[in-house]
Formats: C-alpha cells, structure tokens, sequence
C-alpha cells in the first residue's frame, strides 16, 4: 500500500505495530549517541529514572520507524517542524512501544506545487498505554499526482 497526501484528512487517526526494545539496544545507543549514566546502568538506585532507561532520543528514533512504517507514503514525509517535545515517561528494558498518529491539519502547499502540509499529534506509549513521549509536528509530503509510483 501507498499513501499520499490525500489519505491523511483532518481528524484521521492511525495506529502503528509494535516494536520491543531491550537493554543492549539501549545500552548500544547510549554509547554511540547520548552515554549518561542513567543509559548506561541498570542499578536503579543510580539514577533518577528507576534502572536502565532509553535515551528521548532514541525513543524519538524508534517512533520516527515506527511512524513511517505506519504512514507507508511513497516518495517521503519531510519533517518541517516539532512543537512540545516530551518524554514523561522513561522507556526501560522490555517495554512494548507503539505510536499513535492523529491529523490535525491539513493542507494543500500553496508555494510547492504536488504537496500537501500535515500537522499532527503524535503518541508514544508503552505496553501499559502510558505515554512515553509526545509531539505536535508539522510535515509535507507529496500529493497522489506527485507520488512517485512502485514498480
């Protein structure tokens, strides 16, 4: 399947699969991109975050996949914006992530012909449907007249 941007009305809402994440990923990336204790260890009397917890960033990371696979647009979505960036709730080892995605707005792009804009909301939550990150963001990506065909 592929979507464009006429597939995503104001008030559409989506739900993505599900990924996993366990401690060596998180352990992997800490090293590689953010290495804070609280990534790095697993004694949660270290750190403010109860034992060993995923980066935001990573966090952010896996919800972008997962939001992508979700929206399965041909041709890209180009990020141009992210308001109210959160992360209330840390992600540890074992927990279930899914993404949850509600059009906000929608728009035809009056200066890039073949593109429509998007602003939506977007939810990370975990096994127990707590929120682990949320963000209001704003995207453009291409029109069915512009999107380029699968062969």
């Amino acid at each position: 399947m592929s979507r464009a941007f006429e597939d995503f009305p104001v008030g559409r809402r989506l739900v993505s699969g599900v990924q996993k994440i366990s401690a060596q990923e998180i352990v992997d990336f800490a090293r590689r991109y953010d290495p804070q204790p609280f990534h790095l260890t697993s004694d949660p009397g270290e750190n403010l975050l109860g034992g060993l917890a995923a980066s935001g960033w990573q966090t952010a990371a896996i919800s972008m996949r997962l939001f992508i696979d979700t929206m399965q647009v041909n041709g890209g979505i180009i990020g141009r914006a992210i308001d109210e960036l959160r992360w209330p709730k840390p992600v540890h080892p074992e927990d279930v992530l899914r993404v949850e995605i509600e059009i906000l707005e929608a728009r035809l792009s009056q200066s890039k012909p073949g593109y429509g804009l998007i602003r939506y909301r977007s939810l990370t939550l975990d096994q127990d449907d707590k929120v682990v990150q949320s963000f209001i963001a704003f995207a453009i990506l291409p029109t069915r007249s512009r999107a380029p065909t699968l062969h």
